[in-house]
């Protein structure tokens, strides 16, 4: 169960992400709503994966899958530019990643 609440904490945090882009500086008003209920909730979820995953696992995994989605996001919706070094970088990440939570 802890890894489904680590799993919705890293959607919401990608959606939010995501919102905190479009809201333009909080000048958006809907994007900007979205951003704080959407990181509250965030951190909820992220608190409940906390009670049996150890800190270690849970932060690396949920700031990493989320950096890595947030950037296919970023490049499939909000059209930005990827490098090949970017993509490298990338893959370091998520193999550490997941060397993380199989150690």
């Amino acid at each position: 169960m802890a890894y489904l609440y680590l799993f919705v904490a890293i959607l919401l945090e990608v959606f939010s992400s995501t919102q905190l882009k479009l809201s333009q500086g909080f000048r958006k008003f809907w994007p900007s709503l979205f951003t704080l209920v959407g990181y509250s909730v965030t951190f909820y979820f992220l608190a409940l994966s906390l009670k049996t995953l150890s800190m270690g696992v849970v932060f690396a995994t949920w700031s990493g899958i989320g950096t890595a989605l947030t950037v296919c996001i970023a490049i499939l919706f909000l059209k930005e530019k990827i490098t090949l070094r970017s993509i490298a970088g990338l893959c370091i990440l998520l193999f550490g990643i997941i060397l993380l939570n199989f150690s």
